[in-house]
């Protein structure tokens, strides 16, 4: 008999393996940089994807109500707070009270950091400082529908080929039936759940942290940090070597995120996490 973690893992590589197929797969829907194509492409969209093995239900559910998210656009084309100094930037951020909250979490929630710290090598300060920096501790993932947020930005010509990946990726996570379209609400580029992974992130690095046999990133806190820190560690973070530029395991901080200020902010919350 398979056991229900057996069953999800088996699960969870198929849906690995049809991203892997799905991503190659040249895009042919038209692309446009305003709303008046938007509903042509999702149409002509939806015909590729079920031949690429995204099944008609799965479509349905995921397309049949989505919208051209203005605000998304309107996001993705005025991301300002990464062209701020690093002084600027951590404290719009607002890293004092990151630094505050994180400390007391750290403390409330001593046997799960050790836990991830122990399976992958990540010190509690550095997967508490992206959740705090995403999410405020997931108080806030986001109000908009990835789907309207991801379709969009496949639709929109700018980043085309690289979000049609992350909607197929997103339609394969709804295929699987670890999350529902409902459910899939984040911010405007369709980030998804308390560290605010993108869906082909989800596809490949989310964990059972735990034991319920799902992968849930938006409902479950072991799930979510656990899951930030194995995509640290398959980004090549090295247990108890340094996080600072410079330093080995900065190279997985920038992996997280390629702005400059983000990163250095992480590292600098980080080591006052951790102390």
């Amino acid at each position: 008999m398979i056991g229900r973690k057996a069953r999800h893992t088996m699960k969870a590589v198929a849906a690995g393996l049809l991203f892997s197929a799905v991503s190659a797969t040249a895009q042919a829907a038209q692309c446009g940089n305003d709303a008046s194509g938007f509903p042509a492409w999702v149409e002509q969209f939806r015909v590729e994807a079920q031949a690429n093995g995204i099944s008609p239900q799965t479509l349905d559910v995921s397309l049949g109500n989505v919208r051209y998210a203005t605000k998304t656009i309107s996001l993705d084309r005025n991301q300002k707070s990464f062209n701020l100094s690093l002084e600027q930037f951590m404290q719009r951020r607002g890293a004092d009270q990151i630094v505050s909250q994180g400390r007391r979490l750290k403390e409330q929630n001593a046997a799960l950091f050790a836990s991830i710290e122990s399976r992958y090598g990540v010190p509690p300060g550095v997967v508490i400082s992206i959740w705090g920096m995403e999410t405020a501790f997931g108080s806030f993932m986001g109000d908009q529908s990835a789907m309207s947020a991801l379709s969009t930005l496949a639709y929109d010509c700018r980043r085309s080929e690289f979000f049609t990946r992350e909607l197929y990726a997103a339609l394969q996570i709804v295929q699987s039936g670890e999350l529902t379209p409902d459910q899939m609400r984040g911010a405007g580029h369709g980030e998804l759940g308390q560290t605010q992974f993108l869906p082909s992130n989800y596809v490949r690095f989310a964990v059972d942290a735990d034991g319920d046999g799902r992968r849930d990133l938006i409902r479950s806190k072991p799930d979510a940090l656990a899951s930030t820190a194995n995509f640290l560690r398959a980004y090549g973070w090295q247990p108890g070597a340094g996080y600072q530029p410079g330093q080995p395991n900065f190279g997985a901080i920038q992996a997280w995120n390629a702005a400059g200020v983000y990163q250095q902010a992480i590292a600098i919350i980080a080591a006052r996490i951790d102390g």
